[in-house]
Parts: structure tokens; C-alpha cells; sequence
């Protein structure tokens, strides 16, 4: 573990911190912080940074309500820059967007990312409050869960048939159709898909102490 007294603030006493969800791995600011800023982030297990223009410091979320629960904080190779995962309870942005970061200057070609999964867990959440008429998934909260599970084992059975033919390019748009019926599945459920991710996490967790103690 790194002691604040080992990281590199700059002249005027600051560090910058890019802050990230630690779930959908967005980037949602970067802002700055000193040492004290830095301890009452870590005492109180909330963010507090320093604001460079009113020469203060200021917990995010204090009148907006929009909190941020610190889980994790890194510095890079150099330490002269941080990393704040966190669990926003609200947008990051005073604009009121969830990340700071929405202006693009540049968008190339489009390349699959795990970004995808929290749009997808939103859109399928707003379809069942909202059953606008005529989408599919509106069509299979309509029916119900018979029908979602039947439809989760269909694309099950038909990623299998994929791989048995050694099919890469069915086996990729079978596993997608999967996916998409078990984030519905797990929505119709009430089940976060985070919380699914978090057993996958504290079950690595297990095997590498597991894995550690065996040495």
C-alpha cells in the first residue's frame, strides 16, 4: 500500500484525480485534490476534492445530493496522479449527464466494449417501465417469465449448436442474442447484473487466496 506522503503534489500543493465508476468503468471527471482533501475522502469514504478556483475544498454531492462511495484508490507508476473508483448515487456533471465527459472531438470506428452492458441494463429497465408499444423486450415482459426463460434456453442451446459446428460467427451473434435475454431475465428477476459481476469478483478473490496459501 502507497502512503500519501509518497505521492507527488505538484507546487501548489495538488494532485489531479480522474474519477471512474467502478462498475461501468466510465470516466465521469477529473478534478483535483491536496492532502487534505485526499484524507477526507478516505475518512469519510466519500469524495472531497479541492477547487482550484474558489481555493476550498468541497465534498461532491453536498447540495446536489449526488455522492460519490470511494471504492478503490490507485496512483499510477510515477504517483503523481490518482484513480477514484466510486459508486456515484447520482450525474457527475453539474450539466446534469452521468460523466463529465460527453463533448467528442474524435470517433472512429466503433469497437466492442463492456460499455455496452450498463446501456443495455438501462434501456431494458426503462422498457419495462415504460412497455412502449411495439419493442421486443416490451413484447417479452408482456408475456412473462416462462417466456424469457424459454428464450434464455433457446440462445443457450443455439451458442452450443455454434460451437459444436466450430462456427465463430454464429457462436458471436448467438452469444449476443444470450446475453441480451439473460439482462432481461435478470431484470424481470430484480436481480442487479453488478451484484452477478460481484460473485465473480469475490469468487477470483477466493481462488487467489486460495491459490496464495498453497504456496
Amino acid at each position: 500500500m502507497i502512503e500519501i506522503e509518497s505521492l507527488k503534489f505538484d507546487e501548489k500543493g495538488l494532485i489531479p484525480a480522474v474519477v471512474q465508476d467502478a462498475r461501468t468503468k466510465e470516466v465521469l471527471t477529473v478534478a483535483y485534490m491536496n492532502k487534505e482533501s485526499l484524507n477526507k475522502t478516505i475518512e469519510t469514504g466519500e469524495t472531497w476534492f479541492y477547487s482550484r478556483s474558489r481555493n476550498e475544498l468541497w465534498h461532491k454531492g453536498e447540495t446536489s445530493g449526488n455522492t460519490q462511495k470511494v471504492v478503490s484508490i490507485t496512483t499510477d507508476c510515477d504517483q503523481d496522479a490518482l484513480v477514484v473508483e466510486v459508486v456515484p448515487a447520482g450525474p457527475a456533471c453539474h450539466k446534469g449527464t452521468t460523466s463529465c465527459f460527453t463533448e467528442k472531438i474524435l470517433e472512429n470506428e466503433k469497437v466492442g466494449s463492456v460499455g455496452i452492458i450498463p446501456e443495455l441494463v438501462e434501456i431494458i429497465k426503462k422498457r419495462e417501465e415504460e412497455m412502449p408499444e411495439g419493442a421486443y423486450t416490451t413484447y417479452l415482459f408482456t408475456e412473462g417469465i416462462d417466456k424469457i426463460c424459454k428464450k434464455v434456453g433457446e440462445e443457450a442451446t443455439e451458442v452450443v449448436i455454434g460451437a459444436k459446428n466450430r462456427n465463430p460467427e454464429e457462436v458471436k451473434w448467438e452469444a449476443a442474442d444470450l446475453l441480451y435475454h439473460l439482462l432481461v431475465l435478470l431484470q424481470e428477476q430484480k436481480v442487479s447484473v453488478y451484484d452477478v459481476l460481484g460473485v465473480l469478483v469475490e469468487r477470483h478473490q477466493q481462488k487467489r487466496k486460495s491459490t496464495k496459501n498453497t504456496k
